[in-house]
């Protein structure tokens, strides 16, 4: 029968500085009810792994400067965006903003002819 190694600890000692901060903070929250909505579910990997999740979580932006779409492209319009290697996508963007932007001149420029 095959045994299996315990896992080692995932938290280190806690400096005597740490501790003493620790005791503050928690005699300042007596008589306060802990806020469980403000909790983390963890599906096991300790302290360490929590943390690591923590940290790698994205929380929505408050003030969204772009949005989510799916888009088509030919591979030959792809191509060299991909080559030319990360951001892309960002180079693509850029892309559209300057035929935007020209678009939009050029129809200023047949408004004011026109208009005439």
């Amino acid at each position: 029968m095959r045994t299996v190694r315990k896992p080692k600890p995932t938290s280190r000692l806690s400096s005597p500085k740490a501790v003493v901060v620790a005791k503050v903070a928690t005699a300042a929250r007596k008589g306060r009810a802990i806020d469980w909505n403000r909790g983390t579910v963890t599906h096991g990997g300790g302290v360490t792994a929590t943390i690591q999740a923590l940290r790698r979580t994205r929380w929505p932006n408050k003030n969204p400067t772009k949005e989510q779409v799916a888009i088509r492209f030919d591979r030959d319009v792809l191509t060299p965006f991909r080559s030319d290697g990360p951001g892309w996508q960002t180079r693509i963007n850029d892309a559209l903003k300057e035929w935007l932007a020209a678009r939009t001149r050029k129809a200023k420029v047949r408004r004011v002819h026109t208009d005439r």
